[in-house]
């Protein structure tokens, strides 16, 4: 399929990108039960502790990313997925954040810092228990960080771009080994 570079290129809340692909309206939706529910319900093999988040960016990446061929900016992430970025106002669920999609790779993500300390602590809190609960005992509460932030942190805003994916693009090329200036070396046995 020809893609078309000719702006301005298509946005799409995610959680509108899966009602448009499977049916399901993740908005509709209150609970993690009932988004768990809807999930298996359309086929979809989820985790029995996959939050409502975890569900809507499952089926987003299964259903919708391998259709994002021409140059699309997927908007509204998931909070559950995104516990650095700011909520979208009027939906404490969804996040301001965005990722670009050409040729179904993900070129770009981007997304507006959290930078409320307390809500950033309560976040941080939460995922922290919910990986004590999938048994991931290691992982601690990074305080510096959270001290950080509470010294004061103006407005901000993060952008990755995915250098290689895009050369990789911009010259046809058919593998990301053919345009890394560096790629890994190979074992010896290989």
């Amino acid at each position: 399929k020809t893609m078309s570079f000719k702006g301005p290129f298509k946005r799409v809340p995610m959680p509108d990108a899966v009602k448009e692909a499977t049916g399901i309206d993740f908005l509709a939706i209150k609970t993690d039960e009932e988004a768990r529910a809807a999930a298996k319900a359309a086929g979809f093999a989820v985790e029995k502790d996959w939050t409502w988040g975890e569900c809507l960016a499952f089926i987003f990446e299964e259903k919708v990313e391998a259709t994002l061929i021409q140059p699309s900016h997927v908007t509204h992430f998931p909070k559950d997925i995104s516990p650095f970025a700011k909520e979208v106002p009027g939906e404490p669920r969804l996040v301001e954040r965005f990722e670009t999609y050409c040729n179904a790779w993900e070129l770009g993500n981007a997304f507006s810092e959290l930078n409320d300390p307390e809500e950033q602590r309560r976040r941080m809190v939460e995922q922290l228990e919910q990986a004590h609960a999938r048994g991931e005992k290691e992982k601690q509460l990074d305080e510096e960080f959270l001290d950080a932030i509470d010294q004061g942190m103006p407005p901000a805003g993060g952008l990755g771009i995915g250098v290689d994916r895009l050369i990789m693009l911009l010259t046809n090329a058919p593998s990301i080994r053919d345009v890394i200036l560096f790629p890994a070396r190979r074992n010896k046995a290989d």
